[in-house]
């Protein structure tokens, strides 16, 4: 008869859940477009990301006589770049790669340099001018790969994303001119 063992079994680590990589989507897109497209994402992602950082930053700390103008206006953006982070990370995940979401993945992925000190109102207004080019250019390197890959639904996104991108980019440089 075998005896009982006073020892309770160790429980189990829990294994980190699996997310599909782009090579295991079967969506009609090759793997390698797939991840040259989430790679270009993840750029895009970083870009409007550390844009809408700086964007909020320059809202909260605007001077001058263009205040109340500049502080609604840099609002405005931010509240339209915080919901393109999400679109962007959320097409992400649909083509099965994981969101970039640290600083430190922003920061390396990013082309939009961050705000360092608090420059005067016309000095921020050209830096965001400046930064919503970067991230149209950002946008643009990526649409070839998409069109070859025939991604329409990124294509789609990066057509509204440039779109509003070039729109804010000229309203801001219309401040200054």
């Amino acid at each position: 008869m075998a005896e009982k063992s006073d020892k309770k079994a160790a429980p189990k680590k829990a294994k980190k859940a699996a997310v599909p990589g782009p090579a295991a989507l079967d969506i009609g897109i090759p793997a390698d477009q797939l991840g040259t497209i989430t790679d270009g994402l993840s750029r895009l992602l970083a870009d409007t990301y550390t844009l809408y950082l700086k964007t909020h930053n320059y809202h909260w700390n605007v001077t001058g006589p263009q205040f109340n103008t500049l502080h609604t206006m840099f609002e405005t953006q931010y509240t339209e770049l915080a919901l393109a982070v999400d679109v962007i990370a959320e097409r992400l995940r649909a083509l099965g790669a994981w969101a970039p979401g640290s600083y430190s993945d922003f920061a390396r992925l990013s082309t939009v340099k961050e705000a360092t000190g608090i420059p005067a109102a016309e000095a921020m207004v050209a830096e965001l001018a400046a930064d919503q080019a970067t991230v149209v250019r950002t946008a643009r390197a990526l649409f070839p790969a998409v069109e070859a890959a025939g991604d329409e639904p990124t294509a789609d996104l990066l057509t509204q994303r440039m779109q509003v991108h070039e729109k804010t980019a000229w309203m801001l440089r219309a401040l200054i001119a």
